[in-house]
């Protein structure tokens, strides 16, 4: 039994605007290297932390976390489309499990997964990838959210389960370090777009005429023109510090509203990394196998890339 993990973020925009300088190309090397770790550590289970960006999970129903059974990609973002090869029989130990810890999740026999969680599974096993996984959802995006305690307490019960299944696991986690999308609040919503947050069907046109307008936005920001907030880096490398640490109770300080101000809306996704990073600290310490990151004006986001694993 042994664990170990495989964070990095996401990003729509890679390949499609130049984040600058030489960083796709370093960042293409990072992920090659993510794969061959991997590939090294040979993982017998494939836990998978990811958000949803108001694409697969909406306010119909709007949970902390969810653990997948059974999934399917919506296709956004040249990301698959349709079933996914979900490991379900451990999913649902894994949801039993957590609950006996006290730890409320629902489980879903269909779960909606977007581009946050495919992209990174994609570069890692491939656009057609087979392996089995466990999705586990974590809202990033649907206000309220809760405080970071309890994300690194949901991380510990998902690993604490997992060191009972007595296999290699690793886990996954996807999402952005500091980047500021514009990210609708249904609170403040006009109701067409409560509609859309709540229960909408989207056509593969209307994904299309809404991941371009995305597009639009990305390239102004590349030209300096928008007022989303910029790159934060001395945030994201504190965020990285304490991921690395060994002491995670250290995130249980971080608020929502100084991830927000710091790091921007979607500096929210680092609860992901954090609930990974808690699963991984449940059979102990662990430690930093390799670590990247990268900061890209252009973009207005940083990009990080790290491998860990337990020394148990």
């Amino acid at each position: 039994m042994s664990f170990a993990l495989a964070a990095m973020s996401h990003a729509p925009t890679l390949g499609r605007v130049d984040p600058g300088g030489t960083i796709y190309e370093e960042i293409l090397e990072a992920i090659e290297g993510v794969k061959e770790f991997v590939a090294e550590f040979d993982p017998e289970i494939v836990v998978s932390f990811g958000p949803d960006h108001f694409n697969g999970v909406l306010y119909e129903m709007m949970p902390s976390f969810c653990i997948g059974a059974q999934a399917e990609g919506i296709g956004d973002w040249g990301t698959r489309e349709g079933p996914l090869p979900v490991d379900s029989e451990t999913a649902r130990r894994l949801h039993a499990g957590v609950l006996a810890q006290g730890i409320d999740v629902p489980r879903s026999e269909r779960l909606k997964v977007d581009h946050g969680m495919l992209q990174s599974m994609e570069f890692i096993f491939g656009e057609e990838f087979a392996k089995p996984f466990v999705p586990i959802f974590v809202n990033c995006v649907g206000l309220p959210l809760g405080p970071m305690g309890r994300i690194r307490l949901f991380g510990e019960a998902v690993g604490r389960t997992a060191e009972q299944l007595g296999e290699r696991v690793l886990f996954l986690a996807s999402g952005g370090l500091s980047h500021d999308p514009p990210i609708a609040v249904f609170d403040t919503a006009p109701e067409p777009v409560r509609q859309r947050l709540t229960s909408a069907v989207v056509t593969s046109e209307q994904r299309a005429e809404r991941e371009a307008m995305i597009m639009r936005a990305a390239h102004a920001h590349a030209r300096g023109e928008g007022d989303c907030k910029p790159v934060n880096e001395a945030f994201d490398r504190e965020i990285l510090r304490v991921l690395g640490s060994n002491d995670l109770a250290q995130a249980d300080e971080w608020r929502n509203d100084w991830i927000t101000r710091e790091g921007g809306s979607g500096a929210q996704e680092v609860r992901t990394w954090l609930a990974a990073f808690s699963a991984l600290s449940a059979l102990g310490e662990y430690k930093t196998v390799d670590e990247g990151y990268w900061s890209s004006v252009p973009w207005g986001a940083g990009f990080g890339v790290v491998t860990a694993r337990s020394l148990a």
